[in-house]
């Protein structure tokens, strides 16, 4: 009669082991079907969503991914932990598809996305280059324009975020403080000249600026409720939003910059962040003809996202495999994102549209907040824990 086996025991080591792999699995999955956590580094969506806020994005809302690159070392993006070395391997280079989600991209959604190919990290695959985050504007087969800042869908004026901000120049007949500031969630400044104004110190804008007269000048990006809360201070005297007018070129990295790879690329316009096209934004199966400015406008879709081979763009006439076409169908959608902090933002306006494959997933809550600029006692924003996202 055959003796009953015992178990064997797990060492400790092993038993670490076993745990440390099921924590990497179940999280890889996570990440992967469900959720993913992101920091906001950058002030592109103040009010709305502020540096050192930490996200959960969904990924079931859009569909999740499938991976382009499923050769790569878990739970890293472009690089293994504290080296240059890559996390990934170009041996399987798979097309992306997306599984059923619950709903589309729509108008006003924060969307999380990978940024496309002509930033510096392009030769990256799509799945693993930079991470942004912006609002969807525009979504496929809609005109989109900018005029005197107002954003038009289909000449029909878009409802703005409720905290979408703009540069201001605020005059007051007093000295402003840190905790005014800090009051209003007026994160950071900028002085006349263009530099940071980090301690608030007011702006001298000519030689005989205001001051003079008694008054202090302050450039800041807020929104319009604040707006009317400082019109309410006894020493409010003015408030005006520094627009760009039309028909001036936002400069040499705006949108009259050739090598931005923006839509606008060609010498026919003179756009900027507050007057822009008016411009259609491409969708799947739509078929349009090839002449001077559609080729301006969507020549980089046609060459880097669409998966066409030995694209050559001469001018206006654009071939494919050494035959000139005259019209083009659009192989999936595309996206407009803008920053809410629309005047200091890198969005669409200058790099032009998002791809659907480029999409991750929709910005759901914000699970922690950590004021970058405060002492260590002060740095969470409690009254932003848990808050979702609009």
């Amino acid at each position: 009669m055959s003796e009953k086996k015992q178990p064997v025991q797990k060492s400790a080591f092993r038993e670490w082991l076993d745990s440390i792999v099921f924590a990497v699995v179940a999280a890889t999955l996570i990440r992967f079907f469900f959720f993913e956590a992101y920091t906001i580094p950058t002030p592109s969506m103040e009010s709305s969503l502020m540096v050192g806020d930490f996200l959960f994005v969904s990924k079931l809302h859009y569909g999740v991914r499938t991976p382009k690159t499923p050769l790569q070392v878990p739970l890293t993006h472009q690089k293994i932990w504290g080296t240059d070395l890559p996390s990934y391997l170009t041996w399987l280079d798979l097309p992306i598809k997306r599984l059923p989600g619950f709903s589309e991209v729509k108008q006003g959604d924060a969307v999380v996305f990978n940024v496309p190919n002509y930033a510096p990290d392009g030769d990256a695959p799509v799945d693993l280059r930079t991470y942004y985050i912006k609002r969807c504007i525009g979504t496929p087969g809609k005109t989109l324009e900018i005029r005197d800042t107002q954003v038009y869908i289909d000449g029909k004026p878009m409802e703005n975020p409720k905290r979408m901000q703009h540069e201001y120049l605020i005059k007051v007949k007093e000295a402003l403080t840190d905790e005014f500031f800090d009051k209003y969630d007026i994160s950071n400044g900028i002085d006349a000249t263009g530099q940071p104004n980090f301690n608030w110190q007011e702006v001298q804008l000519t030689a005989q600026d205001s001051t003079i007269a008694g008054l202090h000048d302050y450039v800041v990006n807020t929104y319009e409720e604040n707006i009317s809360e400082f019109k309410k201070l006894k020493t409010f005297v003015s408030a005006e939003i520094l627009k760009s007018p039309k028909g001036t070129p936002d400069g040499e990295d705006g949108m009259t910059n050739e090598a931005s790879a923006t839509p606008m690329a060609g010498k026919s316009y003179v756009w900027n962040k507050d007057n822009y096209g008016p411009l259609w934004i491409p969708k799947e199966g739509v078929t349009i003809k090839l002449d001077s400015q559609s080729v301006d406008k969507y020549k980089y879709i046609i060459k880097y996202y669409e998966g066409n081979k030995n694209v050559v763009v001469e001018g206006y006439k654009i071939s494919i495999d050494g035959k000139t076409i005259t019209s083009y169908t659009f192989k999936q959608d595309y996206y407009f994102m803008m920053g809410d902090n629309r005047h200091h933002s890198a969005d669409s306006r200058y790099w032009g549209f998002v791809p659907a494959d480029h999409v991750v997933g929709k910005a759901v809550f914000v699970w922690m907040s950590l004021d970058p600029n405060k002492s260590f006692l002060s740095k969470i924003r409690w009254s932003r824990i848990f808050r979702f996202v609009d």
